[in-house]
């Protein structure tokens, strides 16, 4: 049994304290998590090992002191209740916060914190397509479980240009405060913390790419010493097995370790699996390793109902945002090939590329020009480059054989034929430049050069390409250094977030970017962005899908115009190649208005695998017509579901479980459960906390503008120790903060900061005023501690009966993890000497009239005095009514967790013998000696994998049988004494 809950007052070391958390510790006793409440330690935090304390009072409620509350219209008493009440969110299945953030909240984004609430521990794939905003669901679903007290310390891993986007996104729209640890962050981290300490210790709440982490094998032994509450993988699918490997990859080793080091986990892609069954399962197994015994065999049946995964599409969510996502336009370009360009297609049809030092005709000659082709689709330029490099390899050799030599003297003449169309000025000859320069001058497509919210992206995916094009472009379009840029994957972390950056705001001369597809992934380009070129087409779905979905996303203002250039050949090869990048073309357009996942048509669900299956038809000479039919075939015969396998393996409903009810019940909205407040609005709470706390002495200095929701301060000293904390972005210079209440002026503060110029101005200097907010914490924690020690106000309401006594008290339950799983505010009532019955909360306050400026305070009485006596004799029969109340609330919701628990431990129980079954039948052709000592291996391994997940459960799922009880104030009607006294 705990011998506390968390939100209880306790007395360590002759200091009052509050108790955040309680988790088991190592020596058989707990480790305490507490704040400050006594003048000493007020706004420290501390840990205390329990076997270690000679003595941890907790204060026993029935001898809580009364202490009468003289402030105007009881404003310390609403402030200490309303204090309360927003940190005590029960562990249940619905929606409390996140749905406050800032944004323009729309149903679906609710459905993944739904259904992660609903399972024992919240492990979720958040597999929404592209543009649908999973930064955004994460972030509803970390908000509900910091609430919870399940989101103290957060990881976050995702790509290295991703970093400053996902921090500020988290930051500015729901208060989550993630220090960047990139290489310049990381540098400022060490420089501020002892030799040797983890860094990942020092700050909370962090945020790091993978391949930081991967590429330094310091960091593992810092993971293996750190634990998280929540860590969040984004673009997991790099993190996934692959088909066909044998081993794992450092980031899926990375991943796997990361697994057990938190509650809570998080993984987030458009493009979760590669078709395989074993790469998806590998993800599958780091959200639960439990769920399937083989990994290349597997069904719906063996872990639907764990609600591991949620995946949509734009055609499934678009009746809920008709009015936010824009119907993209394609338009494409075709222009004949120059002769000049004609003349490079046959010379390279004639080069013999050999292999091994042999020219053999066959598929593998032909994959070789495939690539070399695959170059020169992208531009001239880029076919010089490869050309150059494959003549340098084969002259490096020490004696080349006479096919390398016939090749060389190919390649030769295949360069001078290159070098023309690659080093010309002018670029007159080649085709499809000079139709994108026509293009973009034209009326037709009304790009504004000096219009800086109408921006454009080029995506190529040859870095050579890139920077051909930023030469010419800017010669041609007569631009300035600084309004083109080029971003790849081989920049530094920090010099792929600033571009992002630049691009974000308007102030920024930067108007084209152009992009490989590292850039496909994740970035939001769509701020002053709507239109997206292709200068060279992709030859996967899957990366046509990612690139488009920078501009066409959830939150795009202008219809999103995408543009492909296509070059007509005459010479007949070249001419049905370039016709497959046709179809590859229409099936994206053709996926995004009908299907839902274009990966279904090549099915092989890769971006790579993808490009090697069109190589393959390349290569072994198909006509465009039949590679349509075998997609079509694909994408028709393939499941039940138009293709999309990750749909098959988990039905078509996986955003809830209520397949019977109606469209009321589904829909998310009616999920949230906003707990009633005693103020008009968190404004209104900030500043009645302000006024209050700086009565009678000056706790800092601040200024309030009603008409604009805005509370202005400047943090005193214990607030900047907290704030320290924050991103270096979001921490004032000067220690003064601007916190604004409304939702619709901090989303127009968060598009007004990317006017600025310096980057440290790119964040919103207006702050999110809400409860999450780390100033609103301090609010609170500083109103709490106004009546002392166990201590509790006394109020009087004339609304009362008369002869009336009442005592607000909260009661939790906690399971033995500390978790608290039943969250219950009862006022115990009763007229004269009856016997005390208990009322809902929210019900009396109503007809208490507790409410901000609802009560006048009268202030120090003659019969005060009398009153609180008589309130104090009364309190430990109330108390003991709450008691024997919650004894019984406690058996009925133990009950409940009981049946749950046993059934869990059942489905625990068949899956780990079906492990077992699968392990024996993969050792079964082994021999004797080898099979024994694997199976011994093995079968420990999954033995102590169910073992750890089944204590898990078992202290997830198993209340303390005594409810912790707390006194939150005395209410009475003023005339209690004289009527008792009658």
């Amino acid at each position: 049994m705990l011998p506390f809950a968390p939100g209880a007052r306790v007395v360590i070391r002759d200091e009052e304290w509050l108790v955040r958390r309680i988790d088991p510790a190592t020596d058989g006793g707990w480790l305490v998590t507490c704040d400050g409440i006594s003048e000493l330690v007020r706004s420290q935090s501390a840990l205390f090992l329990t076997e270690l304390e000679d003595k941890i009072s907790v204060l026993n409620p029935e001898k809580t002191e009364l202490v009468p509350d003289t402030t105007p219209a009881y404003n310390a008493s609403i402030l200490y209740l309303e204090s309360l009440r927003r940190r005590n969110v029960p562990n249940d299945d619905k929606v409390h916060l996140g749905h406050r953030g800032v944004m323009n909240l729309v149903p679906y984004q609710l459905d993944p914190a739904l259904q992660a609430l609903r399972q024992p521990r919240s492990r979720i794939l958040i597999a929404d397509a592209v543009g649908l905003g999973k930064t955004l669901e994460a972030g509803v679903l970390a908000t509900e479980l910091i609430q919870r007290g399940r989101g103290k310390r957060i990881l976050v891993v995702t790509q290295k240009a991703m970093l400053t986007q996902f921090q500020k996104e988290w930051w500015s729209r729901f208060s989550i405060p993630l220090v960047r640890l990139d290489s310049v962050g990381l540098a400022r981290v060490r420089n501020r913390i002892p030799a040797n300490h983890n860094p990942f210790n020092y700050f909370d709440r962090s945020i790091i790419s993978i391949d930081t982490l991967k590429s330094n094998l310091e960091y593992r032994n810092y993971l293996e010493n750190a634990w998280w509450d929540i860590i969040v993988i984004d673009e997991c699918h790099n993190v996934a097995a692959r088909a066909g490997e044998t081993g794992l990859s450092r980031r899926a080793r990375l991943a796997k370790l990361l697994a057990t080091r938190s509650d809570t986990l998080m993984l987030l892609s458009a493009t979760p699996h590669d078709g395989s069954a074993r790469s998806f399962a590998s993800l599958m197994s780091l959200l639960d390793p439990t769920a399937i015994s083989d990994p290349d065999d597997y069904t719906p049946d063996d872990f639907r109902s764990k609600g591991l995964v949620i995946r949509r599409f734009k055609k499934d969510i678009r009746e809920q945002v008709s009015a936010d996502f824009q119907e993209r336009v394609t338009a494409c370009l075709r222009t004949p090939a120059t002769a000049q360009e004609e003349a490079a297609y046959r010379t390279l049809l004639e080069i013999p590329f050999t292999q091994g030092g042999q020219h053999k005709a066959g598929k593998q000659q032909e994959l070789q020009r495939v690539a070399m082709q695959k170059a020169l689709f992208s531009s001239p330029a880029a076919a010089l480059e490869s050309t150059r490099k494959r003549i340098t390899l084969l002259q490096g050799k020490s004696s080349p054989t006479p096919e390398e030599a016939t090749e060389v003297d190919c390649l030769r003449h295949f360069e001078d034929t290159l070098t023309p169309l690659a080093t010309d000025p002018t670029a007159e000859h080649f085709s499809k430049y000079q139709r994108l320069k026509q293009h973009l001058k034209s009326s037709e497509f009304g790009w504004q050069l000096n219009d800086a919210a109408d921006r454009l992206v080029i995506f190529s995916e040859r870095i050579e390409t890139l920077r051909w094009l930023r030469a010419h472009l800017t010669d041609d379009l007569k631009l300035k250094a600084n309004q083109i840029e080029v971003l790849h994957g081989q920049m530094a972390d920090t010099e792929q977030q600033e571009l992002v950056e630049r691009f974000g705001r308007l102030d920024d001369p930067l108007r084209i970017l152009l992009c490989s597809d590292v850039a496909s992934e994740g970035l939001n380009l769509h701020f002053f962005c709507h239109r997206l070129v292709h200068f060279d087409l992709p030859w996967s779905l899957m990366v046509f899908q990612q690139r488009n979905g920078r501009v066409d996303r959830y939150g795009q203002k202008h219809q999103p115009q995408i543009v492909y250039l296509f070059t007509e050949a005459v010479t007949n090869k070249i001419k049905g190649d370039l016709r497959i990048l046709e179809i590859l073309e229409r099936k994206d357009d053709q996926a995004n208005l009908n299907l839902g996942d274009p990966s279904a048509f090549l099915n092989v669900y890769d971006p790579d695998k993808e490009a090697e299956k069109v190589a393959d038809y390349m290569a072994e000479g198909l006509t465009a017509e039949q590679v349509e039919a075998a997609m079509d075939e694909a994408a028709t015969s393939g499941t039940d579901n138009g293709g999309d396998w990750l749909m098959e393996l988990f039905g078509t409903d996986t955003a809830t479980d209520e397949t019977n009810c109606g469209p009321e019940a589904r829909n998310s909205l009616a999920h949230i459960a906003e707990p009633a407040s005693l103020f008009d609005s968190d404004f209104h709470y900030a500043k009645t906390a302000l006024t209050h706390l700086n009565q009678g002495h000056t706790l800092c200095q601040w200024v309030a503008e009603d008409a604009e929701n805005v509370i202005a301060l400047t943090a005193p000293l214990d607030l900047q120790e907290r704030l320290r904390q924050l991103p270096r972005e979001a921490q004032a210079d000067n220690d003064h903060y601007a916190l604004c209440a409304s939702p619709e002026r901090m989303a127009h503060a968060i598009e007004s900061a990317r006017q600025a110029r310096a980057e440290q101005d790119t964040w919103p200097k207006l702050h999110y005023l809400w409860p999450q907010h780390p100033i609103m914490e301090w609010l609170g924690d500083r109103v709490l501690t106004h009546f002392g020690r166990h201590r509790a106000p006394l109020l009087q309401s004339p609304k009362l009966q008369s002869g009336e006594q009442a005592f607000v008290l909260m009661s939790l339950i906690p399971n033995r993890k500390g978790q608290p799983l039943l969250v219950e505010w009862q006022v115990a009532c009763r007229v004269g000497q009856g016997a005390f019955t208990l009322e809902s909360f929210d019900a009396f306050v109503a007809r208490a009239g507790l409410k901000a400026g609802g009560l006048p305070n009268r202030g120090q009485t003659p019969e005060l005095a009398a009153t609180t006596e008589m309130m104090q004799s009364a309190l430990p029969d109330a108390v003991r009514t709450m008691h024997s109340h919650m004894l019984t609330q406690q058996s009925a919701f133990s009950a409940q967790l009981e049946e749950r628990l046993a059934n869990t431990l059942a489905d625990l129980k068949r899956l780990q013998g079906r492990q077992i079954e699968q392990l024996s039948l993969d050792l079964d052709k082994q021999l004797e000696t080898v099979k024994r000592g694997r199976f011994e291996q093995r079968s420990q391994h999954i033995h102590r994998v169910f073992d750890d997940y089944r204590r898990w459960v078992e202290d997830t799922l198993t209340t303390e049988p005594q409810p912790w009880i707390q006194v939150l104030a005395g209410v009475c009607h003023p005339n209690v004494a004289a009527a008792a006294g009658a």
